[in-house]
């Protein structure tokens, strides 16, 4: 589930996730539920009510907030090409992004992933 930040006077949106047995996670009957966004205000768990009154009883729940951290260079000069940290979004756009934009600046082509592996291969050894 997705929260627009608008619909709930945010910047930013609110991401709330839910996994239960049918994901081999959770005993039957039994639900882990991840809430999350980006740290707008001092509040952060208050940030998240709106994400909490929409899922009901919490038998345990746990808070963290995470520093975001992004490489300081591309990569190119040393050769080391490093990703971004994850983000609140649920669904791993901004991962899928920075997954390309590493393979981008690591071998200088757009990410492909209508290729097989070996077509991939055999493009680059003909080129």
């Amino acid at each position: 589930v997705i929260i627009p930040g608008a619909q709930v006077k945010r910047k930013n949106d609110i991401y709330i996730v839910s996994m239960s047995a049918s994901h081999h996670v959770a005993a039957d009957g039994k639900f882990i539920i991840i809430c999350s966004t980006q740290v707008e205000t001092d509040k952060p768990e208050a940030e998240l009510s709106v994400a909490f009154q929409s899922i009901g009883p919490v038998l345990e729940r746990f808070i963290s907030v995470s520093d975001l951290h992004e490489p300081v260079d591309d990569g190119k000069a040393s050769s080391t090409f490093i990703t971004t940290s994850y983000d609140a979004t649920s669904h791993f756009e901004t991962t899928c992004t920075d997954i390309a934009d590493v393979w981008l600046r690591a071998t200088g082509e757009a990410l492909d992933l209508s290729k097989s592996v070996e077509e991939a291969a055999a493009a680059r050894e003909a080129a």
